[in-house]
């Protein structure tokens, strides 16, 4: 949920903390501070609010060093404060670290120290590890660490450094991703890779239970008992401009308009028109296992979760296989009725998704087959599934998905293609029909992006609406979801999204002149029925605004607004139907001057339960 950044060479470390903590914040933080080493004590600066809180500290308080580690925070235990705010210390402020997780069973810990006479100064759960170390340590930092890590229970990703042990840091990861970076005569620490990419493209993730041991002459890797490892070194393929806004007032916008590059990086190299087939060999599952698949399951959270449920549309249409679509938060919990002819499908843009990577864990006890789609190869939940499937989008940084809900639809898609040509549930002509409209989907939807004057002088209209309704059906039920979580997410409106056929069930009771509707209405085969709903609105006086065909004359009539897509084969509509709902909330959210890029209280991955 917040950000852990490091560096040791030879340069000045805090323009290098501060740029990688600025390249964190979309994850989500409240305050933000960094520790430094030069020739004396370690120097802590700490700030509520925002980095440029911390930077005007910096500016009246100036520190340097060669070596050091930052932190942005998002508040678990302890209000956000500078009191509260990262880096953490012990009694003698000899030893500081930065935490990201959550520490259960502190308070005991926290009792039992301050029992030995340690001094606490925060609300934190984090200071707890600082006093740990401090404890047992004896002159060598990674021995401390290691004694308490036997006392730690939870999640907890933990940068380390100490006075008394100079010129080392110790990185430790149980839960939360970090990432260790290989420059030349230099090393980087962060929770993901955005802040490397400016200095180096060959990084080592860290498993659970494995420290890093980063000094000046290189980095040594054991587990949490001292056994030495030999890790991987992956080399990360993206472009530091890709994490750029180039010339796009947001993040999110320039998101927005990267869809049609997505969609086509992700079908790239896996669709075949000579053959019309999908050729996902690369996932690395048996094809006999595959064809023994009687129900599939996807675990998800999020926007994920909305991408998961049109992708149960696609594999129930093409393949004809059962699908359920689980919240992972509450399917981890749940009594699993699965067995080795059961897909478990884990679907998350990070891969570190907690709550998805916990209920993956725990069900592997059935022994069904696992895959991951993720958007980051060597990702927790990327290595713990027997196969992956890779979306293309490249790093994202507005913390509202965009992009990477359409890369986990086309991957859905390609899944969804595959499995029906493996059972045989589906024809070559059928499977040429959706491959030929996969490749036409990037072009039509940059149709829609060029088309945005109206959309966005739509949009400002409702400013200063307090609700707004979403109604989709079929595949396109998702995508209400889907559009009403955007609003909420980055303009504060409430919205909520509904199967449109249950708004006779309750929802129909808030329909005023105050409670406008977006109302997602393809010709598809259940079209009427939606037009049906439309004019009960209607007769209630409710405003109502329809995303529907080009072609769609009827429609115009019997709605207030109408959101003009291009046709398309009626079960990919989603692909259609969700870009101008992104963009009437970014319109909507921009207007009303709210931080788009990263709303209040949320973080781009959660990383902790």
């Amino acid at each position: 949920m917040c950000g852990i950044i490091g560096y040791i060479g030879k340069k000045n470390v805090v323009p290098i903390l501060i740029e990688g903590l600025k390249k964190l914040e979309y994850r989500g933080y409240d305050s933000a501070g960094i520790a430094v080493v030069d020739d004396g004590p370690i120097l802590r600066r700490r700030a509520k609010g925002k980095i440029s809180v911390l930077e005007d500290v910096l500016k009246q308080d100036e520190v340097k060093g060669n070596y050091g580690i930052g932190h942005t925070r998002w508040a678990t235990h302890g209000r956000p404060s500078e009191e509260n705010a990262h880096p953490h210390q012990d009694c003698t402020g000899d030893i500081v670290i930065v935490h990201n997780g959550i520490i259960e069973k502190y308070m005991d810990l926290k009792t039992q120290l301050s029992f030995e006479g340690h001094k606490f100064q925060t609300e934190t759960d984090t200071e707890v590890i600082a006093h740990l170390i401090e404890k047992y340590f004896q002159e060598n930092l990674e021995e401390a660490v290691r004694q308490a890590m036997e006392h730690l229970e939870g999640e907890f990703a933990v940068a380390v450094i100490s006075s008394r042990d100079r010129d080392k840091i110790v990185l430790v990861k149980q839960g939360p991703p970090v990432i260790v970076g290989l420059g030349e005569n230099e090393y980087f620490i962060s929770s993901d890779v955005n802040p490397l990419l400016l200095y180096t493209k060959d990084v080592v993730f860290l498993n659970d239970g494995e420290m890093a041991v980063i000094e000046r002459e290189g980095v040594t890797y054991s587990d949490f008992s001292g056994k030495l490892l030999k890790k991987k070194i992956d080399h990360i393929n993206w472009n530091p401009l890709m994490i750029e806004k180039s010339g796009f007032k947001h993040f999110m916008l320039k998101e927005i308009f990267e869809q049609p590059r997505v969609i086509r990086d992700t079908l790239k190299g896996r669709i075949s028109m000579d053959k019309g087939k999908v050729l996902l060999g690369e996932i690395g599952l048996p094809p006999e296992r595959i064809k023994s698949i009687r129900r599939v399951v996807i675990l998800a959270c999020g926007t994920s979760f909305n991408a998961s449920l049109v992708g149960k549309y696609f594999i129930e249409e093409i393949a004809g296989i059962p699908v359920d679509v689980e919240y992972a938060s509450e399917y981890r919990y749940r009594n699993f009725i699965l067995d080795k002819n059961s897909l478990v499908v884990a679907v998350s843009q990070s891969g570190e998704t907690a709550d998805t990577l916990a209920a993956l864990r725990a069900l592997k006890v059935k022994k069904p087959l696992t895959l991951a789609v993720c958007n980051v190869e060597s990702s927790s939940i990327a290595r713990e599934t027997a196969g992956l499937l890779m979306t293309h989008a490249g790093p994202e940084i507005g913390v509202a998905a965009t992009k990477t809900f359409s890369a986990q639809m086309t991957a859905l898609m390609l899944l969804a293609l595959y499995l029906g040509q493996i059972n045989e549930s589906m024809d070559k002509d059928t499977g040429l029909s959706y491959i030929k409209e996969l490749q036409r989907i990037p072009t039509k939807i940059e149709s829609i992006l060029s088309q945005t004057e109206g959309l966005e002088k739509l949009a400002k209209k409702f400013i200063s609406a307090s609700h707004f309704l979403y109604l989709g059906r079929w595949a396109n039920y998702p995508i209400a979801l889907e559009g009403a979580l955007k609003l909420k997410e980055i303009s504060y409106i409430h919205a909520e999204g509904y199967p449109s056929g249950e708004m006779k069930h309750g929802p129909i009771a808030l329909i005023d002149d105050n409670m406008p509707t977006m109302a997602i209405a393809p010709k598809d085969r259940i079209y009427e029925k939606i037009m049906s709903n439309i004019s009960e609105i209607k007769a209630r006086s409710g405003y109502v605004i329809a995303v529907a065909y080009e072609d769609d004359k009827e429609i115009e009539a019997k709605v207030d607004a109408v959101i003009r897509i291009p046709a398309i084969l009626p079960l990919l509509s989603p692909f259609l139907t969700t870009v101008p709902l992104q963009l009437f909330a970014y319109y909507i959210a921009a207007a009303r001057g709210a931080d788009v890029d990263q709303p209040r209280n949320l973080a781009k991955s959660v990383t902790v339960e």
